[in-house]
């Protein structure tokens, strides 16, 4: 039987059934989402798929509520919310409905459950606190959705309900800019890979276009790469490799000489007709033409190199 009906809980709104409503809506777009706790609607039927709300988590029947005790749990013993486990049963059909190339889907099944899922999860059961963000708590997704809830002395019967559906778009928009993002770095990875073999031992890596490519250095351990370079419009740039997201260390820095001159200064500095800037702090270098941007590489590499065997 067709799903004609969507049931989550009436009342205050969460991040959890927010972006359960986002997968829900569009797998099924013909169906009513109705907001209750009246027995009526969170009784499981065949045509109905009941969230975070009735109280049982069971997959057949089609209701997928985490607030029961014992809660259901995955398989590392972190509990789940209403979104982990609409996600479990539905996110690789919404994938595919957002035109999730078949060969990526479950790599990035995977990864949406680990970078946006799981959060959501842990922080809808108290598993973890608002704070672990520290001053950036206020600014994480469920608190900007908690944002979008009625004021305190709004007393219309239905400003809830009215609440919910104006930010389902905003959270729509979200999770399928993350979905694109996602899919756009699983492109990446196989561009660069294929860039990383074509370098061969080079310590300079050579993309199309600037793009996500330090997991592919990571899977090819490509230790050895120094510095990247890519067309950006009519230029081209130069960029120090960062060690990891969480830092700004590089693997090398561009020459100390060239850090903060432009046009006629930094070719002077660098010996290289066509150079046209260098950040001050050392990480990205920008050329007129690719002739120049090589020239400036090989020119970091050797500097690079000999001050490591300094």
């Amino acid at each position: 039987m067709a799903i004609d009906t969507l049931v989550t809980h009436s009342g205050g709104f969460h991040a959890d059934e927010l972006m359960s409503s986002v997968i829900l809506t569009k797998l099924f777009p013909d169906a009513e989402l109705v907001r209750s706790r009246d027995a009526r609607w969170i009784t499981p039927a065949d045509d109905r798929i009941i969230y975070d709300v009735g109280g049982a988590y069971d997959a057949t029947a089609q209701i997928f509520d985490h607030h029961q005790r014992p809660g259901p749990l995955r398989q590392d013993g972190q509990p789940y919310s209403s979104f982990g486990l609409i996600w479990l049963h539905y996110g690789k059909d919404y994938l595919a409905a957002l035109a999730v190339p078949a060969h990526d889907i479950d790599a990035i099944h995977s990864a949406f459950d680990t970078k946006y899922v799981l959060p959501i999860d842990l922080l809808d059961n108290g598993a973890i606190e608002p704070s672990v963000a520290g001053p950036l708590s206020v600014l994480t997704l469920p608190a900007l959705l908690d944002g979008l809830k009625p004021v305190f002395d709004d007393t219309s019967p239905t400003a809830n309900d009215d609440a919910f559906f104006s930010a389902l778009p905003i959270v729509r928009s979200f999770i399928e800019a993350l979905v694109r993002d996602l899919t756009a770095t699983a492109r990446a990875r196989g561009i660069a890979q294929s860039a990383i073999a074509s370098a061969g031992d080079s310590a300079i890596l050579e993309l199309p276009m600037g793009m996500p490519y330090r997991a592919a250095l990571k899977d090819a351990q490509a230790e050895h790469m120094l510095f990247m370079v890519a067309p950006r419009g009519e230029d081209w740039t130069l960029n120090g490799i960062k060690l990891s997201d969480d830092t700004f260390d590089q693997r090398a820095d561009l020459p100390a000489a060239w850090a903060g001159l432009t046009d006629a200064a930094l070719e002077v500095a660098s010996g290289v007709s066509g150079a046209k800037f260098c950040h001050n702090a050392r990480f990205i270098a920008v050329a007129g033409s690719r002739e120049a941007i090589m020239q400036m590489a090989q020119i970091a590499v050797r500097e690079a190199l000999n001050e490591a065997n300094a």
